[in-house]
C-alpha cells in the first residue's frame, strides 16, 4: 500500500540532495572562474566589479544552502505535526461548510509564510544592503508584507471557497467529472487575476506612471507602432524605492497588456539600448508567448485537478497524513497538502518550464534584432543589465539548465550575432 507521507518525504529528501549538489556545483564553478574577467564583459566591466559579481553569487549560494535545509526541516515539522491539528482547530470555528474549510486552508497557508521571514529579512537587509541594492526600509518592508498577507488571504479564501462550493454542489450530479468544472473555475480565476494584476494589484506595491513626454517616449512609441504593438502608453515603475536592481517586463493580454520599465533601467541605459529592450518585450507579445504559457499552464492544471479528484476518493491519503474526514470534508485537506508540498514536486518539472522560457527569450531576441535592424544595441543592453545587477553571466551549465529561465549572456550574444 502506498504511504502518502513516505512518498512526500522521499521526494523532499531527493529534492534537497539534488538542490544541495547543484548549489555546491555552481559555487565551485564560480570560485574557479572568478580569477579572470569573462570575454562577454570585456570593455564594459572591470576586474573589481567582476569580483563583486562572483562574491554576490557565492553569498546568495551560501544563503540558499542554509535556506534549503532550514526549509526542509520546517516542511517535515509542518507536515507531520502541524497541518492536521491546525486544520481542525481553525476549521472548527463557525458553521460547517465550504467557507469554513476555505478559512482553515487560507489561514494555515498564510501562517506558513512566517518561517520564511527571517531569511527574507536577511536577504534584503544584509545581503542586498551589503552589495548596494537595498533601498527599502524596515517600515516599508513590513508594510509590503502586511499587504501581501491580506491580499494573499483574500485571494486564497475566495478561490478555495469557490472550488469547495463547486465540489459540494456538483460532485453528486457529476460524480466523475466535477473536477473539470473545478478546473474551469480555477483557470477563469487565473485569467482574471492575470488581466487585473497590472491595473489593480501591482499598484498596491509600486507606483506606475506613464513615461514622461520627450525624445525617449517619442522614439519608444514610434518603435511600438512600427512593430505592430498598439500601446496607449509605456509605464515606468518606481523600482528604485525598494531596490537598485533594474528590469523590464511585459504582462497581461488583450487591452489589459502592459509594458513596464523600471526607473532604474531608464537611468542606466541609453535611448538605443532602451529601444532594444522594448523591442524584446514587444517580441514576447508578437510571438504569442503569453497564450502559449497559459496553454501549458492549463494542461498542467487539468492533470493536477484530476489528481485532486483521485486523492479525494483515496482513504489511505487522509489516514497516512492524520486527517479525520468524518469531522470536515475531504477536498480541503487535499488542497492544503498539495499547496504545502507543491514545491517538492514542481521542482522536477522546472527544467521543462525553464527550457520553454529560454526558447521564448531567444525568439523575443530574434524579433528585437529584426525590429531595430541589428544585434548591437540589444547585446549592449544585456551586458549592462548583467553588470548593473551583478548577474553572473557564466553559471555552471547544469545549474543554468535546471534553474535559469533566461539563456546565459554568452549564449544570447552568440545567437544574436549568428
Amino acid at each position: 500500500m502506498i504511504n502518502a507521507l513516505s512518498v512526500i518525504l522521499l521526494f523532499l529528501a531527493l529534492r534537497t540532495i539534488v538542490e544541495t549538489f547543484l548549489n555546491l556545483l555552481n559555487a565551485n564553478h564560480v570560485s574557479k572562474i572568478r580569477g579572470s574577467l569573462p570575454q562577454c564583459l570585456d570593455g564594459i566591466s572591470d576586474k573589481k566589479t567582476w569580483l563583486r559579481t562572483t562574491e554576490y553569487s557565492l553569498t546568495k549560494s551560501r544563503l540558499g544552502l542554509w535556506e534549503e535545509w532550514y526549509g526542509a526541516l520546517v516542511f517535515v515539522l509542518v507536515l507531520v505535526f502541524f497541518l492536521p491539528w491546525a486544520y481542525y482547530v481553525i476549521g472548527g470555528v463557525g458553521e460547517v461548510g465550504p467557507w469554513r474549510e476555505a478559512l482553515a486552508v487560507s489561514v494555515i497557508l498564510v501562517l506558513l509564510q512566517v518561517p520564511e521571514l527571517p531569511f527574507e529579512w536577511y536577504s534584503q537587509f544584509r545581503v542586498e544592503e551589503r552589495f548596494g541594492f537595498n533601498k527599502s526600509t524596515i517600515g516599508l518592508w513590513v508594510k509590503d508584507k502586511l499587504k501581501g498577507v491580506l491580499l494573499g488571504f483574500g485571494l486564497i479564501y475566495s478561490l478555495v471557497g469557490i472550488l469547495l462550493l463547486i465540489h459540494r454542489e456538483l460532485s453528486q450530479v457529476f460524480e466523475n467529472s466535477w473536477w473539470l468544472w473545478g478546473f474551469g473555475a480555477f483557470f477563469g480565476f487565473q485569467l482574471l487575476l492575470f488581466a487585473l494584476w497590472p491595473m489593480f494589484i501591482l499598484p498596491l506595491f509600486n507606483k506606475l506612471e506613464p513615461l514622461e513626454d520627450g525624445d525617449l517616449k517619442i522614439r519608444l512609441m514610434a518603435l511600438a507602432d512600427k512593430a505592430g504593438f498598439q500601446a496607449k502608453t509605456i509605464e515606468v515603475m518606481d523600482g528604485s524605492k525598494r531596490s537598485g536592481h533594474s528590469n523590464a517586463f511585459f504582462t497581461g493580454f488583450g487591452r489589459f497588456r502592459r509594458i513596464v520599465l523600471y526607473d532604474t533601467l531608464i537611468e542606466q541605459m541609453d535611448t538605443e539600448e532602451l529601444e532594444a529592450v522594448l523591442a524584446h518585450e514587444i517580441g514576447h507579445y508578437k510571438c504569442g508567448h503569453v497564450p502559449k504559457r497559459l496553454f501549458v499552464s492549463a494542461l498542467f492544471g487539468l492533470v493536477v485537478f484530476w489528481f485532486v479528484a483521485f486523492l479525494t476518493e483515496a482513504p489511505w491519503f487522509f489516514e497516512d497524513l492524520g486527517f479525520n474526514t468524518n469531522t470536515l470534508g475531504r477536498l480541503g485537506p487535499v488542497f492544503l497538502v498539495l499547496s504545502v508540498a507543491s514545491g517538492v514536486f514542481s521542482f522536477w518539472f522546472a527544467p521543462f518550464s525553464n527550457f520553454l522560457s529560454r526558447k521564448h527569450e531567444y525568439e523575443a531576441d530574434a524579433f528585437a534584432r529584426s525590429a531595430i535592424g541589428g544585434p548591437d544595441y540589444l547585446v549592449s543592453a544585456l551586458r549592462k543589465l548583467h553588470v548593473e545587477n551583478l548577474s553572473n553571466p557564466m553559471p555552471h551549465p547544469l545549474f543554468a539548465a535546471i534553474y535559469h529561465s533566461h539563456p546565459t549572456l554568452p549564449e544570447r550574444e552568440s545567437t544574436l550575432r549568428s
